[in-house]
C-alpha cells in the first residue's frame, strides 16, 4: 500500500524540482525526504526518479504516480470537508494567505463579519505575495489565500489547486502633476487629454474611462524613470511586460512593493508607475496624477483542490465576496 505521506513529498518534487527544496518547504531534513522517496520506489516496485546533475526527474513512471497523487490527495481534502461539516460549529485556525492592499482593504471587514458568524474559528492572516501561494497552499502552509494576475500576467494553472474569481480592478498610470524631468508636459499632467481628476474611488463612484490608447500613454515615458515592484513578483513582471508591449524597456530607479510608498516616491518627483486601483484609493494627493489605462488587475480566491467545500473555506469566501466595494465585484473575471 502506498502511504500518502510519501506520494506527497513525491508530488512536491515534481513541482520544486530539487530534494533541498522540497526539505525546506516541508521542514524536513535532505536526507529524510531522500530516504521517504527510496521507500516510496521500494513500495512502487520500480525507479520513480532519477538524477540529473544537482536535480532529480522523475521517471515516467514517477510522473504518473504524481497525477494519481493529485487525485488522491483531492480527495483527503473533501473528505476532510465533509468531516468537518459534519462535526458543525466552526472551530479552530483558518491560515491564510493576503497581498497588501486586499488585507488593508478587503480583508479587516471579512474578518469582522466572520468572527460574528463564527465566533470559534480563528482567522490567520499572513502576508503573502501570490507568487508564492501555490508551493504555501500545497505545503500546507496555507489554507486559502488571495490571488491576482494582470493582463500581461496571465495565471498559470497550478496542480492542485483551485481559484475563484472575485473581483477585477482597473489600473492606473500614476505620474508627478507637473511631469518628470525626462518628459515634461506628458499627456498625464493636469489638463491633458486623457487625465483623471484625482483619485479613483473604490466604492459607488463612477470610474472614469480609460485612456483609449494605453501604448501612446506609457511611451511617453519612454525615457522617463520608473518605480516597479521588486523582481520575482507580479507585479513587477506586469510593469515590464506593459512597457515592452509599448515598444520600449522601462528604466527603472526605484523598486518598491507598497503602493503607499510608490505614490509618495511620484509624488516627490523620482518617477512613474503602474498602479492598481486599491493601491491609489484614498484621499487625492495634488501632486500626484492618474490616467486610467485598459489592462486589469484580477483577483481571485485560490485554495487546494477539494477544500472548496470546507465550510471554514467557505465562510471566508463568502465573507470576502460580501466585503468586496461594489465597484470592484462588477468587473468579476477569472483570476
Amino acid at each position: 500500500m502506498l502511504d500518502v505521506r510519501r506520494l506527497r513529498l513525491l508530488r512536491e518534487l515534481a513541482r520544486r524540482g530539487t530534494i533541498a527544496a522540497v526539505a525546506e518547504a516541508l521542514s524536513f531534513s535532505p536526507s529524510a525526504v531522500s530516504q521517504q522517496l527510496g521507500v516510496l520506489e521500494r513500495e512502487a516496485g520500480l525507479p520513480l526518479l532519477e538524477r540529473t546533475g544537482r536535480r532529480v526527474r522523475l521517471t515516467p513512471a514517477g510522473q504518473n504516480l504524481v497525477r494519481h497523487a493529485e487525485a488522491v490527495l483531492e480527495r483527503l481534502e473533501q473528505a476532510d470537508a465533509d468531516l468537518a461539516e459534519a462535526r458543525g460549529g466552526l472551530a479552530g485556525a483558518l491560515r491564510i494567505g493576503a497581498f497588501p492592499t486586499a488585507t488593508r482593504a478587503i480583508v479587516p471587514a471579512a474578518l469582522v463579519a466572520l468572527a460574528r458568524r463564527h465566533p470559534g474559528l480563528e482567522p490567520m492572516v499572513c502576508e503573502t505575495d501570490p507568487a508564492a501561494v501555490a508551493h504555501a497552499l500545497r505545503a500546507g502552509d496555507l489554507d486559502v489565500a488571495l490571488v491576482h494576475s494582470y493582463d500581461f500576467v496571465p495565471a498559470e494553472r497550478e496542480p492542485g489547486l483551485t481559484t475563484e474569481p472575485l473581483y477585477g480592478e482597473a489600473m492606473y498610470l500614476a505620474e508627478p502633476a507637473g511631469g518628470t524631468p525626462e518628459a515634461p508636459g506628458t499627456p498625464g499632467a493636469p489638463g491633458a487629454p486623457g487625465a483623471d481628476a484625482g483619485r479613483p474611488p473604490v466604492g459607488d463612484l463612477p470610474q472614469p474611462p480609460p485612456a483609449p490608447d494605453q501604448d501612446a500613454v506609457l511611451r511617453v515615458h519612454a525615457r522617463s524613470p520608473w518605480i516597479t515592484a521588486t523582481p520575482g513578483t507580479l507585479c513587477h513582471t506586469m510593469t515590464m511586460r506593459a512597457c515592452q508591449a509599448a515598444g520600449f524597456t522601462p528604466r527603472v530607479r526605484h523598486q518598491v512593493d507598497e503602493f503607499a510608498t510608490v505614490l509618495a516616491l511620484v509624488a516627490a518627483g523620482q518617477g512613474v508607475a503602474v498602479v492598481p486601483q486599491l493601491g491609489v484609493a484614498g484621499p487625492a494627493d495634488p501632486a500626484v496624477h492618474l490616467t486610467r489605462l485598459v489592462m486589469q488587475r484580477r483577483t481571485g480566491l485560490a485554495f487546494r483542490s477539494g477544500a472548496g467545500t470546507h465550510p471554514a473555506v467557505a465562510a471566508f469566501g463568502a465573507a470576502l465576496r460580501a466585503a468586496v466595494p461594489p465597484d470592484l465585484a462588477g468587473s468579476r473575471a477569472e483570476a
